[in-house]
């Protein structure tokens, strides 16, 4: 338990952004899932319209230091390579994203 008063509001502070840190994670996680489901369904219009939002979702976590910065640059290069190999047997050009 915290003692001194500076303590006290640092375990205040960790609590208010732990709650914050999660919902954002979800929020990204929730995101991908929606990707995901799009790849599975083979719509590629749909695919790249939720690339492109979980892409913006993970650059805003990675700029809030809640994930870092190279763990999300790795998913994001994980989905695009999902994305890409729809596109590649759909007969699209993989470079429109």
């Amino acid at each position: 338990m915290a003692h001194s008063l500076s303590a006290k509001k640092r375990v205040r502070q960790n609590a208010k952004r732990k709650m914050i840190n999660r919902a954002r994670k979800s929020q990204v996680k929730t995101q991908v899932k929606h990707f995901l489901a799009a790849v599975d369904s083979k719509d590629v219009q749909a695919a790249s319209e939720q690339y492109r939002i979980v892409a913006k979702k993970l650059d805003k976590t990675a700029a809030t230091s809640t994930m870092h910065k190279r763990t999300v640059a790795r998913k994001k290069s994980r989905l695009a390579r999902q994305l890409n190999s729809l596109k590649a047997k759909k007969g699209e050009s993989p470079r429109t994203t």
